[in-house]
């Protein structure tokens, strides 16, 4: 009797090991703890004697489910703001979306804008992007690929400890100046995994147990996300902004006259009579502290009180010194008869440099 007896504990033993070491096979240890769902079980064994003799081994087991906690980070990529120019498309901020729950989830995402106020890396917030998307990396490479990376409105099956690449594209408004900012949020919120190619259901905190209690049967869900910038500690959210940082061309245009000879004074001390010569300067600075400006077309229809001088010619990409336009630059632009216009174009003006445009013509 007392051999058939242990060897009915002796089972009893080897069934919970198998039992436990098969919960440790299926769900390996995570960094944000036990898989949601887990049963864990734990057997306490008494063994005792009476009047010498040893009495057949008693105990008891308790068993629990691991209850689902919901934790998510959204982190901006990077710390600066990203540069944009005026009337920019398509332009990229970066953000993870990191799963820290014990348990797959979907994640809805959404972008926002701030309306004032600070932004994420310094100045005031005072423009909004246009055309506002979000794309998740599809291959995976850590950069926006326009027509390979997929518009999304949600993460789908995101398991534990994973995160995903997020971007949020948008457009820039021509009319701004540098130092504007536009400052975006993205919102990633916890939904239920299970269902691959569809968003899951909003989840929302339970308590199916008494208080100090676990259960054995039930998961409850625990929303422990932290605060972002835009949502609030323990809402099942999590959020991160970045701005939109505009540098522009300031450009300021100035165009000078100068008699350089009259027919009655030659080039001594010319006045500006019928006859005389006049050069045209049209000098094109930029601003300090400005983007580079390329691509600078000059278009100058004459009066019809003068004409232009072709022997003479236009230069472009000359200088200015203490107010005065330099007699330098490069032989370029055109003339156009049937319009009377002067045109040219200045190669790239950097902040602080001017760059002329320079003809002649002559009083009718």
């Amino acid at each position: 009797m007392k051999e058939e007896t242990m060897n009915k504990y002796s089972r009893l033993l080897g069934t919970v090991g198998a039992a436990a070491l098969a919960v440790l096979v299926a769900n390996p240890a995570l960094a944000d703890g036990t898989a949601a769902g887990t049963t864990i079980t734990n057997t306490v064994t008494v063994n005792y004697q009476v009047g010498g003799v040893s009495q057949t081994a008693t105990g008891a087991s308790n068993s629990f489910a691991v209850d689902r906690k919901v934790s998510m980070t959204v982190a901006e990529v990077g710390s600066s703001a990203t540069q944009v120019s005026p009337g920019a498309t398509k332009q990229v901020t970066t953000f993870t979306v990191t799963n820290n729950s014990n348990a797959t989830l979907d994640f809805a995402l959404t972008a926002g804008q701030l309306s004032g106020g600070a932004g994420a890396h310094g100045g005031t917030d005072s423009f909004d992007v246009t055309n506002v998307k979000i794309y998740i990396d599809t291959n995976n490479d850590g950069d926006y690929d326009d027509g390979v990376d997929q518009e999304v409105t949600y993460i789908d099956e995101l398991g534990p400890d994973l995160n995903r690449t997020i971007f949020v594209v948008t457009d820039v408004p021509l009319s701004l100046t540098t130092g504007s900012v536009a400052t975006v949020s993205l919102t990633a919120t916890g939904r239920e995994g299970g269902g691959a190619g569809s968003q899951g259901a909003a989840l929302s905190e339970t308590n199916t147990g008494s208080a100090n209690e676990v259960d054995a049967m039930f998961v409850d869900t625990v929303f422990a996300d932290a605060a972002g910038s835009d949502d609030s500690l323990g809402d099942g959210a999590h959020s991160a902004r970045d701005d939109y940082s505009v540098l522009a061309a300031a450009l300021t245009v100035v165009k000078r006259s100068k008699v350089i000879s009259d027919p009655v004074n030659g080039t001594t001390n010319p006045k500006a009579i019928p006859g005389a010569t006049i050069e045209y300067c049209i000098s094109v600075a930029n601003a300090a502290g400005s983007a580079t400006a390329s691509s600078v077309a000059i278009s100058d229809p004459l009066p019809a009180t003068v004409t232009y001088d072709s022997t003479y010619g236009i230069f472009v990409d000359g200088s200015v010194t203490s107010g005065e336009c330099n007699a330098n630059g490069s032989a370029g632009g055109s003339y156009d008869v049937g319009t009377s216009t002067v045109t040219g174009t200045l190669s790239s003006i950097a902040a602080t440099e001017t760059k002329t445009l320079r003809f002649r013509a002559t009083i009718d």
